[in-house]
């Protein structure tokens, strides 16, 4: 677990708006840039092209599941503005693009045949990233499961089938994408939509969702055979959140109580992945946390598949009390990461009142994205393979001014100081010295769908108007600073 960071070499100093060609500087040579979306969050176009229902549909149709009482039949409508969206990508001069096939979309019932419809969708996209000179990182996974697959990751046989939808689509693909992320945050999809049922498929089973995280692990190992089955010619990997783990304080009980959300939300998904076993729950939850304990060895060989890369989602620290939460309240917006999530375990993350937050209420810590660098390399040392952040960025109110112009220097302040702590880690004599990062892929191109959040949080480099039904884009002040970021290199 961590500690407070010390001597992390992060910069202190805001006003990075007027200092994109500093950060240029500091940019290795071939250190990947990119931004990243998820298909389900932009895409929109629900009943076109085939698409099948995912776990999401019928959630958000639910009332009182989503802040703003939203969907994401059309959200950004990215579906219809595909070759719109390569322009800004173009135009950003980025490195790469991270962004999500919808299973559903490409396999409507999560078994059989692909939907021609489906691949042409993305066919198109990939085209478009190429003849830009943007790489494609494309993950197969990112929370819409099939609605088709009855008891989704409840179920065995969703790893057996996304075991097939992988080798297919690495089949039709293979040659066009340079990276592969098999799952998005198996960790936030178990303890959201099992454990606590906020999220889809709204499955509230506390320590009982344990096989959903190990059906998703399973997944992810036979999603890779199944890539490398089909000959791909790009790099795979995963990409798990991480967040560091405190004790609110030297008790004991708070002390367990921190070594078990550590176990629950990091170590569980990255021991199994990279180690081949899962690590030892504390000796009080030894019997509901059985499952890690009797797992086959056939699965943890299979989950301990051989990656060309490891990505790290990272949006805060976690500071974690003995106890659990007390009942919400309805004022205010809903927290962000790990503090909104633990509200019925047998503990419950407190403030870290020393950091300034975000619009989401997540505290702005980016020395812990050092920690967390550092942590991959302690835990795992030669198992750990080159390192991608796959996602960093923040939800910040918006300003527009009468021109139009959207102004978002909260958010080019967040990106750059992230940016350099990450940098400054894994330099000589960093907290993470040693880690071979190879790049950062900011949250978010576009405003989007934010899951239960609707369309109150924004995390866009590019803002969208929401409330026009063409979904104008209007690039902000950080698409602009990152522009210059880019050339400066």
């Amino acid at each position: 677990m961590s500690t407070k960071p010390v001597n992390s070499n992060t910069p202190a100093a805001r006003a990075w708006e007027h200092r994109a060609a500093e950060l240029g500087d500091r940019l290795p040579d071939g250190f990947v840039v990119g931004t990243a979306t998820s298909a389900f969050q932009i895409e929109g176009g629900a009943r076109e092209g085939g698409r099948g229902e995912s776990s999401w549909d019928p959630f958000t149709a639910a009332t009182g599941r989503i802040r703003d009482g939203s969907n994401a039949s059309v959200a950004t409508d990215h579906f219809t503005r595909v070759d719109d969206d390569v322009v800004l990508l173009r135009e950003l001069g980025g490195d790469a693009y991270r962004f999500s096939l919808a299973w559903s979309r490409v396999q409507p019932d999560g078994r059989g045949a692909l939907s021609r419809a489906g691949l042409a969708f993305y066919d198109r996209l990939l085209d478009g990233l190429l003849a830009a000179g943007i790489s494609p990182m494309a993950t197969l996974y990112h929370w819409d499961t099939p609605l088709k697959l009855r008891g989704g990751w409840l179920n065995r046989d969703t790893a057996m089938r996304f075991g097939d939808y992988a080798h297919q689509v690495g089949e039709a693909f293979g040659d066009r994408i340079d990276s592969w992320v098999t799952l998005n945050e198996p960790a936030t999809v178990t303890l959201n939509g099992y454990a606590l049922g906020t999220d889809a498929p709204g499955e509230a089973r506390l320590f009982g969702a344990l096989p959903a995280a190990h059906h998703q692990l399973l997944a992810h190992g036979l999603a890779v055979q199944g890539l490398r089955a089909a000959d791909v010619r790009g790099g795979i990997g995963i990409a798990n959140a991480h967040s560091p783990v405190q004790a609110a304080s030297g008790r004991e009980a708070d002390e367990v109580a921190a070594q078990l959300f550590d176990v629950l939300h990091n170590r569980m998904f990255a021991d199994a992945v990279l180690l081949g076993r899962y690590p030892e729950p504390p000796e009080p939850y030894a019997v509901p946390l059985r499952l890690l304990l009797e797992t086959d060895p056939d699965d943890l060989r299979t989950i301990r598949q051989p990656l060309d890369f490891y990505g790290l989602n990272y949006v805060q620290p976690s500071r974690i009390k003995a106890g659990p939460a007390a009942p919400k309240t309805p004022q205010g917006p809903p927290r962000e990461g790990p503090a909104e999530t633990v509200v019925a375990f047998p503990f419950h993350v407190i403030p870290f009142r020393e950091f300034p937050v975000t619009g989401s209420g997540a505290a702005i810590a980016p020395e812990y994205l050092g920690v967390a660098l550092g942590e991959l390399r302690d835990r795992y040392s030669d198992d750990l393979p080159p390192v991608y952040v796959t996602a960093g960025g923040a939800a910040f109110p918006d300003v527009a001014d009468k021109w139009g112009a959207v102004h978002d220097p909260a958010r080019i302040d967040y990106l750059a100081e992230h940016l350099t702590a990450a940098l400054a880690a894994v330099a000589p004599g960093g907290t993470a010295a040693g880690v071979s990062l190879r790049g950062y892929f900011i949250w978010s191109l576009l405003d989007s769908f934010e899951w239960t959040a609707g369309y109150t949080r924004r995390y866009g480099l590019v803002h969208v108007d929401f409330l026009d039904g063409t979904r104008p884009r209007t690039p902000k002040s950080s698409y602009r600073w990152l522009q210059k970021v880019l050339a400066a290199r």
